[in-house]
């Protein structure tokens, strides 16, 4: 059994906790850091590391204070060298290296984003359960197979975008910046067609956009897909 609680997922801040009962991990730390204490109940102290995506604001924010509570934080060489930090906690991964925390064995993998290195994470459990992460991008070209917890980014849906442009709220070069850094709606489902869901206990939906998102349909369309339980990460 793997436990997922989004503490913040929006573009004002991204923090998840995870925990197969035995290592808490935080996947990505984009909210203040008293903001991320409270939504672990102040044991900030038990995680056993934190895992960033990229550097945007809206993911890497409580990362100073992470490391100052002396917790080691894991990211890509391209985000290191982007947030211009250096610290014994910082800790360089890369894409299809493998690296464990407790009883976690974490496989990160390339996204794709307006960034330096963003990276997503495969990781599975010691019990054999797994979990895939993934925000902040445009194309997952990687297929896995047998996933249990899915945690997918599902930012928009092209005809919400389309509507704003048409009715002028959104310009047509929005719009394209847009659908070129982050998943969307029709992304997300083309990905879930291409993988094996067969073992897939839930499915999060994560970093909907407040005004090119409806959390209603987007739910009620990928459980339609699927048949999996699908929840909603709002803020």
């Amino acid at each position: 059994m793997i436990n997922i609680y989004p503490i913040g997922s929006s573009s004002r801040g991204n923090a998840y906790h995870i925990t197969d009962n035995t290592t808490p991990i935080l996947l990505d730390a984009g909210l203040q850091y008293k903001q991320i204490q409270k939504g672990l109940n102040f044991k900030t102290s038990q995680l056993k590391g934190c895992l960033i995506s990229h550097e945007h604001g809206d993911h890497i924010k409580a990362v100073p204070d992470l490391i100052r509570a002396g917790i080691d934080v894991y990211m890509s060489q391209g985000t290191k060298q982007a947030l211009d930090i250096d610290n014994h906690r910082i800790k360089v991964i890369g894409a299809k290296k493998f690296f464990d925390i407790g009883t976690w064995k974490i496989l990160p993998f390339e996204t794709k984003h307006d960034c330096q290195q963003p990276l997503g994470f495969y990781m599975r459990n010691k019990a054999g359960k797994n979990l895939l992460y993934a925000t902040d991008t445009f194309y997952l070209k990687d297929k896995f197979k047998e996933l249990n917890y899915i945690m997918i980014e599902c930012n928009h849906s092209r005809k919400i975008l389309n509507k704003k442009v048409k009715n002028g709220i959104i310009s047509p070069q929005q719009k394209k910046r847009i659908i070129q850094t982050h998943f969307g709606l029709e992304q997300v489902i083309k990905f879930l067609k291409a993988n094996d869901l067969s073992k897939v206990r839930e499915i999060h939906l994560l970093h909907l956009s407040d005004r090119n998102s409806s959390a209603k349909l987007f739910k009620k369309e990928i459980q339609e897909l699927t048949g999996k339980m699908v929840k909603v990460a709002e803020e």
